[in-house]
């Protein structure tokens, strides 16, 4: 009988292995093959590395024509130094195996420095485009993100959660909600995690969760998806929306530090320029409207206001980032708590990074009979909302949370223009596949 080991190593590279005089063995993707004549540099990718080797029929006992690129190869060989080179190292190959070779050529040219294609174009040969190394730092980035993120909630106390995505009621209402059917009943994509967020601070204090958001709204920018990743956090017992801002603002800071400490290699291959991050600057959305020099009859941001906040916050605070606060609570959502000193304000926050919202939050309505008066305001039958109520109605403790959007600060991390460039696979009004 076959015995299954309980760790099998996967084989992959460690560059901490591959110090010069080491033997190298390892599996990866034929990347480029150079052909200078008497040998051949053939350019190895392996899960997160681009590696030169060296290839020579002398030293080498399988003929190159055996191999292409786009083809899947173990190979075996010396590591010598080599300061021209990646990470300073090259491979001289004595040995290969071929695993697989591609039916066809590559539709794009995958080993030139930059890709050099339209955006349609990389979307539509999605999977070919992210294997080009550029490309497919950007996504090594957001897993830094997400891992720093993570890393910082739990050092913190904060308790993951995971929550459903097939729900009877939107959290934040509206048209821009994906309807289906869920055996004989209506049924919703989750807009977002909130009701089961602010549900869980009664009996964990702090919660976070990393997930898909949904959102059905015709836009066609350089801005939005109608499936992003959702990083949010909730936590309870707070005195004010400052509590919250503070958080992201200590959480972000530790987010830079680890891409700093661990995505080195990506950071310097897209050339990323990280943020300093201080004390971020916080001003009232009434007072963002005198800064951009406008009359108090508007009610929300738009981007070009966003653009000439974050102009503002870089050239008087040297920051790349602003809060902006206490916006109109008629626009504002049916849960988020007005402020005490003015009703028509509520205590709700965004937070811009290089001319881009990336986070909404603030403080949330605790109170029962102060919810149910909300709801009244807002049209909102209280039936509709379910067991949301349930979680006032039996007691909760003063809380407020956040969402932020990975793909946006991942864009803006990266100076990208287009949020499309930080989704693996984009789902917008145009694009269902791949």
């Amino acid at each position: 009988m076959q015995k299954i080991g309980v760790n099998p190593k996967i084989d992959d590279v460690k560059l901490s292995e591959l110090t010069d005089g080491a033997a190298a063995e390892f599996s990866c993707c034929v990347h480029k093959i150079r052909d200078m004549g008497t040998f051949s540099f053939v350019i190895l990718r392996t899960g997160r590395y681009i590696i030169q080797s060296v290839y020579s029929p002398d030293s080498c006992k399988k003929p190159i024509s055996d191999i292409c690129e786009g083809a899947y190869i173990k190979i075996k060989g010396t590591v010598k130094e080599e300061k021209r080179a990646n990470y300073g190292i090259e491979i001289t190959l004595s040995d290969f195996d071929v695993l697989s070779v591609p039916a066809e050529k590559y539709p794009l040219h995958v080993s030139n420095r930059v890709l050099d294609c339209s955006l349609d174009t990389n979307l539509e040969y999605r999977s070919t485009a992210l294997r080009h190394p550029r490309e497919r730092a950007v996504f090594k980035i957001a897993e830094g993100v997400v891992s720093g993120f993570r890393e910082y909630m739990l050092k913190e106390d904060f308790t993951e959660i995971h929550t459903p995505k097939i729900v009877a009621a939107g959290a934040e209402g509206g048209a821009n909600i994906f309807r289906l059917k869920y055996f004989d009943k209506d049924a919703y994509l989750a807009q977002s995690p909130q009701f089961y967020k602010q549900t869980c601070v009664a009996f964990f204090d702090r919660v976070f969760e990393i997930g898909p958001v949904f959102r059905a709204e015709k836009h066609n920018s350089t801005r939005h998806l109608n499936e992003y990743t959702g990083l949010d956090f909730e936590m309870a017992y707070i005195k004010d929306m400052s509590d919250v801002m503070e958080t992201e603002a200590a959480m972000l800071r530790h987010v830079v530090e680890y891409l700093k400490s661990n995505y080195e290699f990506e950071l310097k291959l897209l050339g990323a320029e990280l943020p300093v991050i201080e004390d971020i600057p916080a001003v009232t959305f009434f007072e963002a409207l005198d800064i951009l020099g406008k009359t108090h009859n508007q009610f929300d941001l738009d981007p070009t206001d966003e653009v000439r906040l974050c102009q503002y916050a870089k050239e008087n605070y040297g920051s790349d980032f602003i809060f902006v606060s206490k916006f109109p609570a008629a626009k504002r959502p049916f849960y988020a708590m007005n402020s005490p000193e003015d009703e028509k304000l509520a205590e709700s926050f965004d937070l811009l990074f290089r001319g881009l919202e990336i986070t909404t939050g603030g403080q949330r309505i605790h109170d029962y009979n102060m919810q149910i008066a909300k709801l009244e305001k807002y049209g909102i039958e209280p039936q509709e909302l379910g067991a949301y109520l349930d979680i006032h109605k039996y007691g909760m403790p003063p809380h407020g949370g956040l969402g932020i959007g990975l793909e946006r600060l991942v864009m803006k991390l990266l100076n990208l223009k287009n949020i499309r460039q930080t989704s693996l696979f984009p789902r917008d009004i145009h694009h269902l596949d791949p």
